[in-house]
């Protein structure tokens, strides 16, 4: 079982940046691959990133490709999602999820946080 608690979130002006948390508690954190979704309103939840559980593996969705990072620390059991170049259309609430091996597709994941709120103001 694995507790996941995302941080971070907030108002953010279009241009800046910004980095999210995700905090997890239980168990062998170091065996799970990491994903990052987004849903804004009205839409389907999407793909952002995703870590591999060593670290030696990410990937992006195009929409974000070279303006946001992935990256973890095992030591402490939080991946992070670092965000620059905001656009108005990154605003969405942002959910960390958790399973065994990567995947780019929101239901194979096991475990989700509860979400933080990002917001780009233009």
């Amino acid at each position: 079982q694995v507790q996941l608690v995302e941080s971070g979130g907030g108002l953010v002006q279009a241009g800046g940046s910004l980095r999210i948390s995700c905090a997890a508690s239980g168990r062998a954190f170091s065996t799970y691959a990491m994903g990052w979704f987004r849903q804004a309103p009205g839409k389907e939840r999407e793909f952002v990133a995703v870590i591999s559980a060593s670290g030696g593996y990410t990937s992006y969705a195009d929409s974000v490709k070279g303006r946001f990072t992935i990256s973890r620390y095992n030591a402490k059991s939080t991946v992070y999602l670092q965000m620059s170049s905001l656009k108005p259309e990154d605003t969405a609430i942002y959910y960390c999820a958790a399973r065994h091996g990567t995947s780019y597709v929101a239901h194979d994941y096991t475990y989700w946080g509860q979400g933080t709120q990002v917001t780009v103001s233009s």
